[in-house]
């Protein structure tokens, strides 16, 4: 039996998924945790599928009913922290894959601080994989965000089960999730901590669903406001440039996003799990992101991002907010 800790994976496919593959991972990382709970809100007919492949490795349950957040997976981490019986519990997206060493040193954080923020890389490197590791890579130096500057948003967190709870969970309707967890425990007088040489594989992405993500992940740059005003710049300025035939200017702006990317690439040991290449794709990324924010802009203006039959305005509270709610008596 692992360490105490509970590992909670939210699932919700609308489709069949591999969930042979994904069993098989979990029935690897039984012997490293107590439990592992799997809170699936797929259809009835994939509910079924998923319980019979899960039941010899997990303890397989749907959202808890009273929770109707817009955000899908946060009724999943809701529910699996709430049932949850160990105080150290380890979140992770269903294309998470964690080894045994990186499992135990991310539980063993949970001894002295609230959350611990590992950082992701991708297994294998299809071409929109490099492409979005560039993203990490800058993120790494520099986030645009006060109080987390440093450190890629990844699909996994750990948390200690009591300061979730203390801090009253977290707003499920917020599009940019993860962060609105860890805003909300700091908020609320809990620590973050992210160690830029702790290494948690994910598996890419489709395709299609990469790119289905575009204006989706370039929305939850509203909640960092100087990151999005950043990007949302990179298009006129670009333009301008051509216009006065300032093409040195360009190129010497593209060879300084590559240097900061392999900065990123260099920190913490990351030459070990972060190639190269994706380092050089970073003006990519970033003209993407900027062409993306500026959609965003458009989706705000028409009430939203699509999701599902609905739209959503909310990428994140800011930490002012999360305070002042924070500092109010609880009846």
């Amino acid at each position: 039996m692992g360490r105490l800790a509970s590992y909670v994976l939210p699932l919700r496919w609308t489709r069949p998924g591999p969930i042979a593959e994904l069993t098989e991972y979990l029935a690897q990382i039984r012997a490293h945790v107590a439990e592992i709970i799997v809170v699936d809100g797929s259809p009835p007919e994939l509910f079924a599928l998923h319980a019979a492949q899960l039941q010899a490795v997990a303890r397989h349950m749907p959202p808890d009913d009273d929770l109707r957040f817009a955000m899908g997976k946060v009724n999943g981490v809701t529910t699996g922290i709430r049932h949850a019986n160990n105080d150290r519990v380890v979140i992770a997206d269903d294309d998470v894959r964690y080894d045994a060493a990186s499992l135990r040193r991310t539980i063993e954080m949970l001894d002295r601080v609230d959350v611990v923020r590992p950082q992701n890389y991708f297994s294998e490197l299809p071409w929109h994989a490099r492409l979005d590791t560039a993203r990490s890579l800058l993120n790494r130096v520099y986030t645009g965000d006060i109080d987390f500057p440093i450190g890629d948003f990844p699909g996994t967190l750990a948390v200690r089960r009591s300061a979730f709870l203390d801090a009253g969970g977290y707003n499920g309707d917020a599009m940019f999730e993860n962060l609105e967890l860890m805003r909300t425990v700091v908020a609320n007088g809990g620590t973050v901590e992210t160690p830029l040489d702790l290494y948690v594989a994910r598996r890419p992405p489709t395709t299609a669903h990469f790119w289905s993500q575009r204006v989706r992940q370039a929305y939850d740059d509203f909640a960092v406001p100087l990151r999005m005003s950043a990007f949302l710049s990179v298009l006129p300025l670009t333009a301008h440039a051509l216009s006065r035939g300032r093409h040195r200017m360009l190129l010497t702006a593209a060879l300084g996003s590559i240097l900061v990317a392999e900065a990123g690439r260099r920190q913490g040991g990351g030459t070990r799990v972060f190639g190269f290449t994706s380092a050089l794709l970073a003006p990519v990324w970033i003209a993407e992101r900027s062409v993306s924010a500026w959609l965003a802009v458009y989706a705000r203006l028409r009430g939203g991002v699509p999701y599902g039959a609905r739209r959503l305005s909310h990428p994140a509270t800011s930490m002012r907010r999360l305070r002042e709610e924070a500092a109010r008596p609880r009846g």
